[in-house]
């Protein structure tokens, strides 16, 4: 018997719980892990996970967004909210996972597992595509594939769906079981088995063997040999097994792949005879991918010619947000090419992200499949727009229209995309952030096409997640209670303004440091209510610096007087610079006697906190002056502490620090170019991810004689006949000009290219004899196997020069899952 909505003596029941402080009876419909990510507060159960950041410590935002409910793990959280419904658990983690579990239970509809290195959610977005026609589908949202994606995803599952599609990731070992258990798949498919999260298994083999564990009871796996090899056929999973490959014989053996105008043709072996299919893609990984869609629906019984009609159709799975500039100094993020209730959510979860704006605009079509009663879904989508704050909705196509009565913001409404086509100009869009939401039958691309700011074929693409992901590696490293101090001058070292100081809010960072007024005047304007440090107050901007309650770094005498002397306000907040030997500002100890004589003499200013900066925290061979510089700030501190009747918040660690001097964390720490992943020390920036990526295009092709030159003053020279490309980058672009004359390398198509002469004002050329290349072709100037670091190596400087030097007119593309 499916018991859903679940209640909370129910809930309790599946827990294990013999008693839990009870309230008024609530149905539960919503599992919640983010206190900021709300839509039904009324319905939902918070779950105060732990692990790098305590849930416990955002129940207080989960109960002011209307949460009541809640499963903790603390008992000193149990006493603080008198109306609300407290589950007390020795692991939040595992209750999560153990009610999915049993929510899993209740329903018998036929589910398919996928797990590998690379590809899952390719290859589940596909399936979804594939058989949406035959099955009403849940699947994960996005990739939500972990120990806590799963159970969220299942927990979807509802009577009308027919058919489950979830993707299982792990990063060690017995991590599979639990997962298994959730998912009980009937169908398993493994994917590409790659490198990724290597590090938490000993071989190869034992991450296989932890991964197979997902297939332990399913009647059919469907699989690639290469990809379990060391395991013999008769000890793998599956009551049926379907086989396919590239090398060898199998159910589905691929014999030729043939390119074709930007498709394959691929032609296999399939009971005896040759059957062929067209998949709408050309590189490596989305053909392989394919094939394994390919061998799924073979596998559950469709025809060569239904597969290969179906195949044909596939469109392209962006997974990622895409934050872009607009018209009319408009934000636009694009997801043009989904639209779910879950992805909805998540999405409009961005757009909340985003203050830069006063007005939040959603364009949305059509949603189908959800297996739900149009007055239902799009009364539930009203609700969720609300609570969203959205302001205005743009709805395209008939059903939505239909439902127009339910929506209570500001709304216009259209038959169809041409129809929005055609009223654009009377839509004005205008300083507004837009939300571009459709099912693919829409074609969503040519709205967005309209509302984008043309972008320059030289773009630089910042993946907010991996900021996200860098924040909570140092996070995780400090002590409880230290603050954390986000470094986001030099227009967040090259990466964006608001865009980065929005997600850096979202994360809740304590503080934002900026090094001149105007930089902090933009965030300002852009949204941002976090205090924000300026570290170069010149005195001509303390008027701004007020108005725009931005918080000034004093550091000598004479600017400390010219502020008090300025400001006409009581306990203005400053922040104190001691220089304990980079000798470049700072107040210096003979500067102590007067300088404490005046903060102690004056209520315009308080003192917010007192820091120091480290010379060189990243080397070993400064670790003897690092401690000098510690112990010389903590000297200093303790005076003006002591000096204050107020506690002062001191700091004088940098990303480096964070990761090598822990002694050094104090009160709040600073994190620079770490958040985009570089950390001079830590080898290899082991454990942070890339952030940006360059990349441009081929303009040109030219096939160059022997001994003829290249560029101004002939400085470019082919020693024998070769093949050169104009690419869209030049110094103006911040591509220095040392990287010229085969100093600097580009990749193409994986390949290692050189440049040829020198690099120009807008564009430069790169040698590619004897590769397969045509205009409009992508060309990687730096990413993760490319990295900065190795730029900067190039031309003997620092990693946050290149980073930083990236020009203005680069444009800027966020992504984010």
């Amino acid at each position: 018997m499916i018991n859903f909505p679940y209640t909370i003596p129910h809930i309790a029941e599946i827990l294990g719980l013999k008693s839990f402080k009870k309230m008024k009876q609530v149905l539960i419909t919503k599992l919640v892990i983010d206190s900021r990510a709300v839509t039904e507060p009324e319905g939902s159960l918070f779950f105060a996970l732990t692990g790098k950041r305590d849930g416990h410590k955002y129940m207080a935002d989960a109960y002011a967004n209307g949460i009541r409910n809640f499963v903790i793990s603390d008992p000193q959280y149990s006493q603080q909210y008198a109306d609300a419904n407290i589950l007390l658990v020795n692991d939040v983690l595992a209750a999560l996972q153990k009610l999915a579990k049993n929510h899993r239970e209740q329903y018998n509809l036929k589910v398919i597992g996928i797990t590998g290195s690379n590809g899952k959610t390719i290859v589940k977005e596909w399936l979804y595509q594939l058989l949406a026609a035959d099955f009403n589908i849940i699947r994960s949202p996005k990739s939500f594939n972990s120990q806590i994606g799963v159970p969220l995803s299942v927990w979807e599952i509802q009577k009308e769906h027919t058919l489950g599609v979830f993707e299982a990731g792990i990063s060690k070992v017995n991590e599979m079981d639990v997962l298994e258990e959730i998912i009980k798949p009937d169908i398993g498919i493994l994917t590409n088995l790659g490198e990724a999260h290597a590090e938490g298994f000993s071989s190869a083999i034992e991450k296989l063997n932890e991964k197979l564990k997902l297939f332990k009871d399913t009647e059919l796996f469907i699989y690639a040999p290469e990809y379990t090899e060391g395991i013999l056929k008769d000890n793998l999973p599956g009551k049926t097994k379907f086989t396919w490959s590239l090398k060898e014989d199998a159910d589905l053996q691929v014999l030729f792949i043939e390119p074709v105008d930007g498709q394959n043709y691929i032609i296999a072996k399939y009971k005896g005879v040759e059957i062929s299919c067209l998949v709408p893609f050309n590189d490596q990984a989305s053909v392989e991918n394919a094939i394994i869609c390919w061998a799924t629906l073979l596998a559950l019984g469709y025809s060569p010619e239904q597969a290969d009609e179906r195949l044909d159709k596939l469109t392209r799975v962006s997974m990622r947000l895409e934050l872009k500039n607009g018209i009319n100094q408009c934000s636009v993020i694009d997801d043009s090419y989904s639209a779910d209730i879950s992805s909805l959510a998540i999405a409009l979860d961005f757009l909340n992200i985003q203050n830069q704006h006063p007005k939040r605009t959603l364009v949305l079509s059509d949603l189908y499949e959800t297996g739900k009663d149009n007055r239902i879904l799009y009364k539930e989508i009203a609700a969720l727009l609300k609570q969203k704050n959205v302001d205005r909705l743009i709805g395209v196509g008939p059903n939505i229209m239909a439902s127009k009565g339910l929506f209570p913001m500001e709304t216009r409404f259209f038959e169809s995309t041409q129809g929005f086509i055609e009223s654009f100009p009377s839509l004005h869009f205008n300083n507004e952030t837009i939300l571009i939401k459709g099912a693919r039958k829409f074609e969503f691309e040519r709205i967005s096409k309209l509302i984008e700011q043309k972008v320059h074929d030289t773009v630089m693409e910042i993946d907010l997640n991996a900021l996200a992901g860098n924040l909570q590696f140092y996070r995780a490293k400090l002590s409880p209670g230290v603050k954390i101090m986000a470094m986001v001058k030099a227009f967040s070292y090259g990466s964006g303004s608001f865009e980065i100081a929005n997600l850096l809010q979202y994360h809740k960072v304590d503080y934002l440091a900026v090094a001149y007024t105007d930089e902090g005047i933009a965030l300002r304007k852009g949204g941002i209510k976090m205090p924000i440090m300026v570290m170069s107050p010149e005195p001509s901007a303390f008027d701004a610096i007020v108005r725009y309650k931005l918080e000034p770094e004093l550091y000598n005498l004479e600017i400390l007087n010219s502020f008090i002397d300025f400001v006409n306000e009581v306990n203005y907040p400053v922040h104190l610079k001691i220089d304990t030997g980079m000798h470049r500002l700072g107040f210096e100890e003979p500067d102590l006697p007067e300088l404490l004589n005046i903060i102690t003499n004056t209520e315009k200013i308080k003192v917010t906190s007192v820091f120091s900066h480290l010379v060189g925290s990243e080397e070993g061979m400064h670790d003897d002056f690092t401690k000098l510089q510690i112990a010389r700030f903590n000297k200093v501190a303790d005076m003006i502490g002591n000096a204050l009747d107020y506690k002062i918040i001191r700091h004088i660690s940098n990303t480096s620090a964070i990761s090598r001097h822990p002694d050094a964390q104090l009160d709040m720490v600073r994190i620079g170019i770490g958040l985009y992943g570089f950390d001079a020390g830590i080898k290899d920036n082991k454990g942070l991810q890339t952030v940006a990526v360059l990349k441009t295009t081929i303009t040109q092709i030219k096939h160059i004689k022997a001994d003829e030159t290249v560029g101004y003053g002939r400085r470019g020279l082919l020693h024998a006949d070769g093949t050169i490309a104009t690419v869209k980058i030049g110094y103006a672009d911040g591509y220095n000009r040392a990287f010229g004359n085969g100093v600097g390398r580009m990749l193409i198509k994986g390949k290692l290219v050189p440049t040829v002469g020198v690099i120009c004002m807008d564009m430069c050329m790169l040698d590619v004899t004897g590769l397969d290349v045509k205009t409009g072709d992508e060309v990687i100037v730096f990413n993760d196997q490319l990295t900065i670091a190795k730029l900067a190596k190039q031309i003997n400087t620092i990693p946050y020069e290149i980073l930083t030097n990236v020009s203005q007119r680069v444009k800027r593309v966020y992504f984010y899952e």
